[in-house]
């Protein structure tokens, strides 16, 4: 399969393209680095982006940003990272890529545990990590030609407790290896509308 990987030199997205890479061709896709760049709070680039990479096979989104913060010092600019970046990113992702996705195509995104288990100061996090679940199940009911979609929504990464222990006290992180496991069995299998739990 032709895979176009977006986030392939994150934490994330480096044990996705392991997994993957072994079996299926991966176009590594970042902001700055990879195959091709892509700018995904901007629509003009994401489509430039499949002007360029043209037909494929699979999707997979290891990348989105949320701002972490105190409720009472979040505003509408500090919400909008995360709906901008993480949300409206993604969802442009599959909803201009459809367009040159084979058919039989899948899309895998990215949210994560925040969506069911809040902490404190991840406000924004929680909500967009729900929306993007809640447009994946609906998504998964309209997608053209039989492409599917999934979300993967892993625990926080061993290799990001570093930064973020403070904010997981009691959480029992996983391997990034372990969480690309995730969208193996997305990409690689037959189901739509799922979100794969790796907690």
């Amino acid at each position: 399969m032709k895979i176009i990987l977006i986030g392939a030199s994150g934490t994330l997205g480096q044990a996705v393209a392991n997994e993957l890479g072994q079996r299926h061709e991966i176009i590594r896709v970042g902001r700055s680095s990879g195959d091709f760049n892509v700018d995904i709070t901007d629509s003009a680039s994401i489509q430039a982006l499949f002007d360029k990479v043209g037909s494929f096979d699979a999707l997979v989104s290891a990348a989105g940003k949320v701002h972490f913060g105190a409720l009472s010092e979040m505003g509408e600019a500090e919400f909008a990272v995360g709906l901008k970046d993480k949300l409206m990113g993604q969802v442009n992702l599959v909803l201009i890529g459809s367009r040159y996705a084979n058919d039989g195509a899948s899309f895998t995104l990215t949210t994560g545990i925040l969506s069911e288990d809040p902490i404190r100061f991840g406000s924004s996090a929680t909500m967009v990590n729900a929306a993007v679940e809640g447009f994946v199940r609906s998504a998964a009911l309209e997608l053209p030609r039989g492409q599917r979609i999934n979300a993967v929504s892993p625990n926080v990464l061993v290799e990001s407790m570093e930064g973020y222990a403070p904010f997981f006290r009691g959480f029992k992180p996983v391997l990034a290896a372990d969480a690309a496991l995730g969208f193996a069995r997305s990409v690689e299998g037959a189901q739509t509308g799922q979100v794969y739990k790796i907690w």
